[in-house]
């Protein structure tokens, strides 16, 4: 086997293990989209953002509902860590949140479902691009960071108040 092709694989192999397996499939089957197919796919996971929502009698860790200035509307995150150490997220958005924030919502939620709030924030942030495209990434640079940018923070605070919890 050619050098180059083992390394190529190295690092995919790689790129596979840096992300949890659902969000690699949804990376995954992006990078497959022609542009168009891909801005469908973006609109249809935008409209079932409104699944993302905490459902009745769901109970949360923590939650932080807020408008911020780089989103047009309220966002709301919530997060609940089960007794395995796994991270389940619900957002609610208000009317007024753009589309890819909303695509970026329903995108998260699903492939970050079952991870540690830890592998959440070691994540990197580079998938985005593949998911979204150069194009969309170089207009709404602000928009598609932002949904990420708030679930990590939830995590951190979580992490946070349970170290803090273990030295009290």
């Amino acid at each position: 086997m050619p050098a180059g092709l083992t390394d190529r694989m190295s690092v995919l192999r790689y790129a596979c293990e840096m992300y949890p397996t659902k969000l690699n499939k949804i990376i995954n089957l992006f990078e497959t989209l022609p542009e168009d197919e891909r801005r469908e796919t973006l609109v249809s996971y935008a409209d079932n953002a409104k699944k993302q929502e905490p459902r009745e009698g769901e109970k949360f860790d923590l939650v932080d509902v807020r408008k911020d200035e780089e989103c047009m509307d309220t966002v709301g995150v919530y997060l609940h860590v089960d007794e395995h150490g796994k991270a389940h997220i619900r957002m609610t958005l208000g009317p007024e949140v753009q589309t890819l924030t909303r695509s970026m919502t329903a995108i998260l939620c699903k492939g970050l479902e079952g991870s540690t709030p830890q592998e959440i924030l070691d994540l990197p942030s580079d998938f985005v691009t593949r998911i979204v495209g150069t194009e969309l990434v170089r207009i709404r640079s602000q928009t598609i960071y932002y949904v990420l940018t708030r679930i990590k923070s939830i995590c951190k605070v979580y992490l946070d108040r349970q170290r803090m919890a273990q030295v009290a």
